[in-house]
């Protein structure tokens, strides 16, 4: 085990909370994406952890850059991504991107405001899509339309963590303008509950977070891999499903995530959307 990896959370690519190389994806494309998703939790745990020092983070941080950069071996998990990447003939930018964000979370607990936050998700979120477009050999073209719903999903993240985040690590993604706007300081979300200005203020979220996905809407029917597609065209419908849950759902009290019963109906949605698109491209 690496000495980054013993900071683990023993989260793993099942525990997400969308697909992560699901068998929709083609065997010979999983452990490329896994190998990634792997060096990227090893990554997140280390930003995340409750009791490592600043200091501490940013060094294990750091040796994960250099061995996959190929200047250091001391990350098991940089070198196992380099490798791969080195055979795929791929870039290690969309990795180096995301190890920028976890920096990110070391040192920037506040985000002023929306823009600020669309960057953070520039880093921390949309090279994780631009990535497994380029394994799956796809156009640069879809990257906006992959970086609204990369985008999308991690500010759904970010709403159904915040109360976990304020209280184990003092971070706040929730724009400072915005809360300021409604008379709400950060301390509100230590709360057991939210009260109504703050609701107020998570809703406007979830309303600007609609229009990211309502421009990654076309994203699934740009995609020429069908089994990428399909997969994209779930994840979509996911995202649209949780983002409306948080429209009216209380995240400081409340779970929203969805239960093992919610996901057939909604599966059946995904693919009845994505068949219609594939036969509206194909007329």
């Amino acid at each position: 085990m690496s000495e980054a990896a013993s900071l683990g959370s023993g989260k793993g690519h099942r525990d997400e909370n969308f697909p992560v190389a699901s068998g929709l994806i083609a065997p010979r494309h999983r452990p490329a994406i896994l190998a990634f998703y792997r060096f990227v939790r090893t990554a997140d745990d280390v930003a995340d952890h409750a009791s490592a020092s600043p200091d501490e983070k940013l060094r294990l941080l750091e040796d994960m850059r250099l061995s996959l950069m190929g200047l250091s071996d001391v990350s098991l998990e940089g070198v196992a991504l380099r490798r791969v990447i080195e055979a795929r003939g791929l870039t290690t930018d969309h990795a180096a991107d995301l190890l920028e964000a976890f920096r990110r979370d070391v040192t920037k607990l506040r985000y002023a405001d929306w823009s600020e936050l669309m960057d953070y998700c520039r880093y921390s979120a949309m090279p994780v899509g631009r990535y497994v477009l380029d394994v799956h050999g796809e156009s640069q073209e879809t990257w906006p339309f992959n970086d609204a719903l990369c985008a999308a999903l991690q500010v759904i993240n970010h709403l159904q963590d915040c109360a976990k985040d304020y209280r184990a690590l003092d971070r706040v993604y929730i724009p400072q303008d915005l809360m300021a706007e409604h008379g709400v300081t950060p301390e509100a979300l230590g709360a057991r509950s939210a009260s109504p200005a703050l609701r107020d203020v998570l809703a406007e979220l979830a309303r600007r977070n609609g229009k990211l996905l309502a421009h990654s809407a076309s994203f699934s029917p740009r995609i020429k891999n069908k089994r990428l597609a399909l997969e994209v065209a779930v994840i979509q419908r996911l995202a649209e499903d949780l983002n409306a849950r948080l429209l009216v759902r209380d995240p400081l009290c409340d779970r929203v995530h969805h239960r093992k019963a919610d996901l057939p109906l909604l599966l059946i949605s995904a693919l009845a959307r994505f068949l219609g698109a594939r036969r509206g491209a194909k007329g």
